[in-house]
């Protein structure tokens, strides 16, 4: 295993920034398949920060001796297949190279920061970090003129937590999310244990759900109860903690116009109710995309924020960011100045990390080109070209609670693997009708939903990426145990779908 960071971990080594957490329920997240290290783990917190994730990620990797096998510190440069010897070369920043039959990634769909394209970034002479590669080393922001840029997940989770010392908190915000309250809370150890005694139905609740979170829809659409019942129901959701407003809804949320502009307008109104300046709530109320259409961030008192005197608002739109400067940052309005400036500005998401490493597969072809009009595959795990390439959550491959598809698609790799070498193939490669096929059906599944109308990651848009900002078939949007199935079916079939020699 090579791994680009010191530690274990992936995102949750990385993302270290302050206010990091889960929003995924703790007992839904961690792994399942080991009994002795559910009996004897306990959360401490229905949606986990980040330390005690890390925590739990390294004792996982203590238990089963991982760090033996993985070589830390470790830059994947290239990847370039060898036909004649059924070979992949692996390439790292030191020059070093590694021989495999068959190459595994497991870099992660959210793992590429990203920077804005703003002028002068390096010429600011203070502290600034991004938040998807937060030092190990505190950073004292306590009483310091500080500057967030972005609004996303990791924004509005870093915000919530800087403005409660920060001398000076400016926001600036490029694009308003809906956001809706986390309601974290402590697990008791009597609750741990009755979490603990109830894991195999939480599990199995996970598989049946659209996307391996607890939540599921509500069978009934928007339009089949009075505004009173929308509202008492909405109301309830917004109570409720974790994503149930937005995996939990009704089920035409998602897919009705007028379903979704409701929904949109019932929790605009909670914007409203919990931020004093009726000016400064009507900038953090989206107007480019509806409730759920973009992933939802879950927040603590983050609208509470913008009532304190210590946080001001920047709306980029309304006065863009001309550079940053020795001393802040300049928009067209006026110049600021910042002790620290934190970069809350994302991930090249689903095909980044891709991006980032030169694979080349048959006859010298780079990935990079392939997908040069949005990434290709079969099951979000093989792709045409690019023998013994299998990728562990993929573009195309099914998302929502990660670790959930990370178990599934981890082994359904190992199995196919095991097939292969029982079998005696040292080659296996998705063929281009089967890859059609499957781009097909995902296109299909992706059909009548509005967030596939908006511009997000879920989209492969990012603005700071060039050459991203047109919509892509980036993922796979139908639910969960269906795409486990189809997976299942190619498994039980022998792999007949695939060509193996």
């Amino acid at each position: 295993m090579l791994e680009q960071g010191d530690g274990v971990g992936g995102v949750w080594y990385w993302n270290r920034y302050p206010g990091a957490r889960f929003d995924s329920e703790s007992w839904s997240y961690g792994y399942s398949f080991d009994e002795e290290l559910l009996k004897e783990w306990d959360w401490t917190e229905h949606f986990a920060p980040q330390p005690e994730t890390e925590r739990y990620l390294n004792r996982f990797a203590d238990k089963f001796h991982l760090r033996r096998d993985i070589q830390f510190g470790t830059t994947v440069t290239g990847a370039h297949y060898d036909e004649e010897h059924r070979t992949w070369t692996v390439t790292d920043a030191s020059g070093a190279s590694y021989e495999c039959r068959f190459l595994i990634t497991a870099i992660g769909p959210l793992s590429a920061p990203t920077m804005p394209r703003f002028e002068g970034i390096e010429d600011f002479t203070g502290e600034w970090h991004h938040t998807g590669r937060w030092p190990k080393e505190p950073v004292e922001w306590a009483g310091k003129r500080v500057a967030v840029v972005g609004t996303g997940a990791s924004g509005v989770q870093a915000i919530a937590e800087i403005a409660k010392t920060a001398g000076q908190l400016t926001v600036f915000q490029r694009r308003p999310n809906w956001c809706t309250p986390l309601h974290n809370g402590p697990i008791s150890k009597q609750e741990m244990a009755e979490i603990r005694a109830n894991y195999d139905d939480i599990f199995a609740r996970c598989d049946s759900t659209n996307s391996c979170f607890i939540h599921t829809p509500d069978p009934r659409a928007a339009m089949e109860l009075t505004e009173a019942e929308r509202n008492a129901f909405w109301e309830e959701c917004y109570r409720t903690p974790g994503f149930r407003i937005w995996q939990g809804n009704l089920r035409d949320v998602l897919t009705d116009r007028e379903a979704n502009r409701l929904l949109s307008e019932f929790v605009a109104n909670k914007i409203r109710e919990r931020v004093n300046d009726p000016a400064i709530a009507e900038l953090l109320i989206p107007n480019d995309h509806g409730f759920g259409t973009r992933r939802v961030p879950q927040e603590t008192f983050y609208y509470e924020v913008y009532n304190q005197p210590n946080v001001r608002l920047v709306s980029m739109l309304e006065t863009p960011v001309q550079r940053v400067t020795q001393n802040g940052i300049k928009t067209t309005a006026e110049e600021f100045e910042f002790d620290l400036i934190v970069y809350a500005t994302g991930f090249d998401a689903v095909t980044g990390a891709f991006d980032a490493i030169d694979f080349r597969g048959r006859q010298g072809r780079t990935l990079k080109s392939c997908w040069e009009h949005g990434p290709r595959s079969y099951l979000g795990m093989l792709v045409h070209q690019f023998p013994n390439l299998l990728m562990l959550v993929g573009p195309h491959s099914s998302l929502g609670n990660i670790p959930r598809s990370i178990e599934f698609c981890a082994g359904w790799v190992s199995r196919l693997v095991k097939h292969l070498n029982e079998q005696g193939h040292s080659r296996v490669e998705a063929s281009e009708e089967g890859q059609d096929k499957w781009m097909d059906f995902v296109a299909r599944k992706g059909e009548n939903l509005l967030s596939n109308e908006i511009d997000s990651w879920m989209t492969g848009v990012n603005m700071n990426v060039e050459g991203k900002q047109v919509r892509r078939l980036v993922r796979y949007s139908g639910s969960a145990p269906e795409f486990r199935a189809l997976c299942e079916q190619v498994a039980e079939g022998g792999y007949a779908e695939l060509r193996r020699d």
